[in-house]
């Protein structure tokens, strides 16, 4: 008995001293974003923008995707080896996150349900960190860990993604869903990071099946994930609906931070009228926008999304995915995924980063 609790409190104390050591730590005062106390990009105005206290990120959805359908995993193989390898997927992603860190990117989306593998459209794949009552799956436990290591180490910020629309009718009920919010929200606050901004569902108003994913009561997971504390520190929390749209006022209440996506928005000043009509939801209280999707580019003219944004004062978030017959090194969100910074658009996307953020 004495050596079992011997061995008991020293792994109590291994983990601890684990969690001590995090090195990263995200916090929000009026609209503006900080990380370990300081201003994000302190000091940094570009072209007369201010640009300290944003959070400029990418879709990096599928950094823990596996295929757990027999019948469709085929579909995301490796063209070098023909066989589909989620260990090396996430081993690949984690390797070129410095690289995106040295160009100026702090944050990325990181999804637990990931994202539709084929760019835009759906898949009949299976891919989820939960089971079909919310328990939590190791293998996609072991992997995210990883990441997250990765990004508290380097100072980075994950926005991770709790649901998503083609993959939640995996979850058998309502009650799985809570069970797997509840669930993922421990082991994140037990693991002791707080690197960590929390979306609950991408999307919320798109075909999810589950009611209390959908606008009407999402709001109730922000609030149960919000309310949920360890030590005093409970994660910061939001959700997005599809591009384009005005946030409701339960869940602009709710949240902590307010999402954006871009999506359809071709025309820039559609990004400014967005901005303006959500600021007008926030009303007298002052939150952070940030655009963690927006698959418009264009990035060589100062009229581009990304640069609108800016001057909106709201952070902006690169959607990549690779188009129809592109290349495997295209696209930062159709599996199989070249984590690299080396197709055309990755290459623009990454020197207007720079070019704003350090330059």
């Amino acid at each position: 008995m004495k050596i079992k609790m011997l061995l008991f409190f020293l792994a109590s104390a291994i983990i601890s001293c684990s969690m001590n050591e995090r090195k990263t730590r995200v916090t929000i005062t009026g609209n503006q974003f900080f990380i370990n106390g300081e201003l994000t990009y302190n000091g940094r105005y570009w072209k007369g923008n201010k640009i300290e206290g944003l959070l400029f990120n990418s879709r990096m959805v599928q950094g823990i995707f596996d295929d757990l359908n027999p019948k469709t995993r085929e579909k995301f193989v490796y063209p070098d080896t023909k066989v589909w390898d989620a260990n090396r997927n996430t081993s690949e992603f984690v390797s070129h996150m410095k690289e995106w860190r040295d160009y100026g990117l702090l944050a990325f989306t990181l999804n637990l349900q990931g994202g539709s593998p084929l760019g835009y459209g759906n898949s009949e794949c299976i891919n989820s960190a939960f089971d079909q009552r919310g328990e939590l799956r190791s293998d996609y436990m072991n992997r995210l860990e990883q990441i997250l290591n990765k990004a508290d180490e380097l100072k980075m910020v994950v926005i991770l993604g709790y649901f998503y629309f083609g993959q939640d009718q995996n979850l058998e009920n309502e009650h799985a869903v809570i069970n797997a919010t509840d669930n993922i929200t421990n082991w994140i606050l037990n693991k002791g990071y707080k690197n960590i901004l929390i979306e609950i569902n991408n999307e919320c108003n798109i075909a999810y099946d589950h009611k209390i994913l959908q606008p009407d009561r999402v709001h109730e997971l922000i609030k149960r994930v919000h309310n949920t504390k360890k030590n005093g520190y409970n994660l910061l929390v939001s959700t997005s609906y599809g591009g384009g749209t005005i946030p409701d006022s339960s869940v602009v209440t709710a949240s902590d931070f307010v999402l954006l996506h871009g999506n359809g928005l071709s025309n820039s000043s559609k990004i400014t009228g967005l901005v303006e009509a959500t600021k007008k939801v926030i009303g007298r209280s002052v939150k952070p926008l940030v655009f963690n999707e927006d698959d418009h580019f264009n990035f060589e003219s100062d009229t581009c999304n990304f640069s609108t944004a800016v001057k909106a004062y709201a952070s902006w978030g690169y959607f990549d995915y690779r188009m129809k017959d592109e290349g495997f090194e295209s696209g930062y969100q159709s599996v199989p995924i070249d984590w690299g910074i080396n197709s055309e658009r990755k290459k623009k996307f990454f020197k207007k980063l720079s070019e704003i953020a350090i330059e």
